[in-house]
């Protein structure tokens, strides 16, 4: 029996920075009141973005990705 060969960095990379454009869409959910699950399943990215957007647009007041590197 032979193992099939898998590299781990391919399977389990970080994925890409969402745009300024969808990111929009996540702090007006939350302005709207929407719970983070809400607005995760509604624009179908993960809750931790979602959770990850919000955290920094209230520490910086601007939800573009290229204001602030953390």
């Amino acid at each position: 029996m032979q193992m099939a060969s898998t590299n781990i960095g391919e399977r389990m990379g970080r994925s890409q920075e969402l745009s300024d454009s969808k990111r929009g869409p996540v702090i007006g959910g939350h302005l709207g009141n929407k719970s983070i699950r809400d607005i995760s399943w509604l624009l179908n990215i993960p809750r931790s973005t979602v959770s990850g957007i919000i955290t920094k647009w209230k520490a910086t007041g601007n939800n573009s990705h290229s204001a602030t590197k953390w």
